[in-house]
């Protein structure tokens, strides 16, 4: 079953495509760019449509998604950690 997709190589971050995703479960993700897939656990409940980080981040890197920029990381996340409102904001201000 897969759970999360990635769509390019460089992203850090991919999107939640079921329905209850618990922390501590094992999730499948599809890395679209060349049909491999990769294996994360999740250290947060993510809701459907939300980000789970597929890479370390550190507090002020770039967030990419879908192969582009989608914002700054305004502390820590680690893998498996939900990517949202509470540790990722935009740089438009």
């Amino acid at each position: 079953m897969i759970h999360f997709l990635v769509h390019d190589k460089k992203d850090t971050v991919g999107v939640i495509v079921v329905e209850g995703v618990k922390a501590g479960q094992e999730l499948t993700g599809w890395l679209m760019e060349d049909d491999s897939t990769l294996k994360v656990k999740a250290l947060n409940d993510i809701p459907i449509g939300h980000k789970l980080a597929t890479q370390a981040i550190k507090k002020d890197e770039t967030v990419i998604k879908y192969g582009f920029d989608i914002g700054r990381a305004v502390s820590d996340i680690k893998v498996g950690e939900h990517a949202h409102v509470h540790n990722l904001k935009t740089k438009r201000w």
